[in-house]
């Protein structure tokens, strides 16, 4: 997509051209900016505290700030939710974000593709590792109910799941890896306050290291807080953040399986 280019949107049966090289957030019409925030200032509720939210969002560079709700939260902070308007543009063409670059297949192109290229069950090990005890993202990835229809890797034929669950220490992950010969390592990282998710995260890559089998394993990450670009800088091979599903990690390894393979026979 160039610069300059638009896109025909239909609102209010009126066909009217957005400016990609120019969004603003959309309220009420095309090109308000119009914007809903909420936070919490710690002052009791009454005008003076109605008075110092509106400050606090005309120094972020917002215009026309109008508190539409508020309320004391028991202790003299408030809450509030604010209507303001955003002046700033950005250029929706020039944005790049580093992200895995594959066609995703769906559950049966990925079982058909492990057939034809790879002739044998691949072994993927997962967990969500350290103190974290939300298994919601390991579980969405690979039990074989899956997530919003999206079945999970234990339904795929060729491919071996296995899920350790949750607070899984990650000696015990690189371990049950080495055990298993697995082709592939799954860490999910869904509770992250105060960034507990990177130590953690790095830790497992040095592990791995440590062990000698890093070369022979594909490791890869997911979370909430756990993007494409901050996986790739603590050594992983991908990392997949929200709205990723089964299909989108089962083709990323079997594709990635492929090509060890096939460099392991020269060619």
């Amino acid at each position: 997509m160039t610069a300059g280019m638009k896109l025909n949107t239909n609102m209010n049966e009126e066909a009217q051209e957005v400016d990609l090289t120019a969004v603003k957030p959309y309220g009420d019409a095309l090109n308000d900016g119009m914007v809903q925030m909420s936070f919490t200032l710690p002052v009791p509720p009454g005008l003076e505290a109605t008075e110092a939210a509106k400050q606090i969002v005309l120094k972020q560079g917002f215009k026309d700030p109008n508190v539409v709700y508020s309320k004391g939260l028991g202790i003299p902070y408030t809450y509030f939710i604010v209507y303001a308007k955003m002046p700033a543009t950005i250029d929706y063409t020039k944005i790049y974000v580093p992200k895995v670059d594959t066609e995703v297949l769906s559950r049966g192109e990925v079982e058909e593709f492990i057939k034809e290229n790879i002739g044998r069950d691949i072994v993927i090990v997962g967990a969500c590792t350290g103190t974290d005890a939300h298994t919601v993202g390991i579980d969405a990835i690979m039990n074989m109910k899956g997530f919003a229809g999206h079945y999970g890797l234990e339904r795929y034929e060729g491919i071996e799941a296995i899920n350790m669950g949750s607070q899984v220490p990650n000696e015990e992950l690189v371990a049950k890896a080495i055990e298993v010969n697995a082709d592939a390592i799954l860490v999910s990282q869904v509770v992250t306050q105060k960034d507990a998710h990177i130590p953690n995260l790095a830790e497992l890559v040095e592990l791995v290291e440590a062990e000698g089998i890093r070369d022979k394993v594909i490791l890869a990450c997911g979370g909430p807080r756990v993007g494409y670009e901050l996986a790739k800088e603590l050594g992983y091979d991908a990392g997949f953040g929200q709205g990723t599903f089964a299909e989108d990690v089962g083709t990323f390894v079997a594709e990635k399986v492929a090509e060890k393979i096939k460099a392991q026979k020269g060619e």
